[in-house]
């Protein structure tokens, strides 16, 4: 197939997970279909890119819609044609390239609490409510009752779940020296530093003799690091495993909005586990559907949680991080979720030939 993707950004993981997400999945279908990638370029993504040649697919920027015309063609050509969420002026770009679109239109939301969020305040630059029933397939982020509220009450076509996925071939156990009792990767967030301050920095006050690290972008200067918490202000995903391996347990943190909506891993819990990390991880609905407590993972509902995890024998340790890999690598490799996008392409192409597709504004 011929698929185009505009997303926030491929070239630059600093900052957003959106990057690290396109990588694995394009990573996969890049080896059996032609992808071209356009991404808006922006001076914070290009001051920072970390992958500005990928070798499965082709890579290119843009500055305004004006310089898209070139490329019309590719876009007509295509197969597939897929919109990220947080594409700059995402909702203007949708009714530009709707006359263009000759396959497939999909829209892949990274982010669909906060859409659906910003859906109820009318609307945010990169989706407008009107802009939903245009897509012949929704991808979302989030799974559960979150797919029924996208059909239902905002009038997708069809609603779909595509969760994030590891490079099970990148992201492997690895050989390197213990560093950290306990570490987290992630840019700083508001919502998500409540929850680090009572599963991490608490912990670490109380246990001066251990080792952590907090590795991420963006973090304000006035927060208060206990002297035993290294930090690393950004990490490159070439250097996730050894983070991960040098690691006896990694902390989890999930977003407010995602938490609410339930049913939205986040990326690290697949890179995590695919390492052979043990996880602590918030609790969030639907988690046990993609790992089991206490057998794969572990729920840290306080700080006392942290600090008994933290006593465990390292064979105990062992025994969840293999568990928690196993299931990584059955369920939520990046092979794995290529294959789920292509039948569910595959299901919609075939509607499509047998005329069964649902026009603009038809729910499902």
């Amino acid at each position: 197939m011929k698929i185009v993707v505009f997303g926030l950004s491929l070239s630059s993981s600093w900052g957003n997970g959106h990057a690290t997400t396109f990588r694995a999945l394009l990573g996969v279908l890049g080896k059996r279909h032609e992808i071209l990638f356009l991404e808006r370029d922006r001076p914070w993504y290009a001051a920072h890119r970390d992958l500005a040649e990928p070798e499965f697919c082709r890579l290119a920027f843009y500055r305004d819609f004006s310089e898209l015309s070139p490329f019309r063609p590719e876009i007509e050509a295509a197969d597939v044609v897929v919109i990220g969420s947080f594409v700059p002026e995402g909702a203007a770009l949708i009714g530009q390239l709707r006359p263009w679109v000759r396959g497939l239109f999909c829209f892949y939301d990274i982010d669909t609490p906060a859409t659906l969020a910003s859906m109820a305040k009318g609307g945010a630059d990169y989706l407008a409510p009107a802009c939903i029933p245009i897509f012949d397939l929704y991808f979302s982020f989030t799974g559960g009752p979150t797919l029924v509220r996208l059909e239902d009450e905002f009038g997708a076509r069809r609603a779909a779940a595509l969760y994030c996925s590891a490079d099970t071939d990148f992201y492997r156990p690895l050989r390197v020296p213990r560093c950290w009792d306990l570490g987290y990767l992630g840019t700083y967030s508001p919502d998500r530093q409540p929850g680090l301050e009572a599963l991490l920095l608490a912990p670490a006050r109380r246990l001066p003799e251990r080792r952590f690290v907090v590795a991420g972008a963006l973090y304000p200067p006035d927060i208060d690091w206990p002297a035993n918490v290294a930090r690393i202000a950004h990490l490159p995903p070439a250097a996730h495993p050894a983070f991960y391996a040098a690691q006896s347990w990694t902390l989890n943190l999930t977003r407010a909005d995602m938490a609410a909506a339930g049913y939205s891993p986040s990326v690290r819990l697949f890179e995590a586990s695919a390492c052979g990390t043990p996880i602590l991880s918030d609790a969030w609905p639907g988690l046990e559907g993609f790992f089991a407590p206490e057998s794969e993972i572990m729920i840290a509902a306080g700080t006392e949680a942290v600090l008994d995890a933290l006593s465990w024998p390292e064979t105990k340790r062992a025994r969840l991080a293999a568990s928690a890999r196993r299931r990584c690598l059955e369920c939520h490799s990046a092979m794995r979720r290529a294959a789920e996008w292509e039948a569910l392409i595959s299901a919609c192409l075939a509607e499509r030939a047998a005329g069964r597709a649902k026009p603009d504004g038809v729910r499902a």
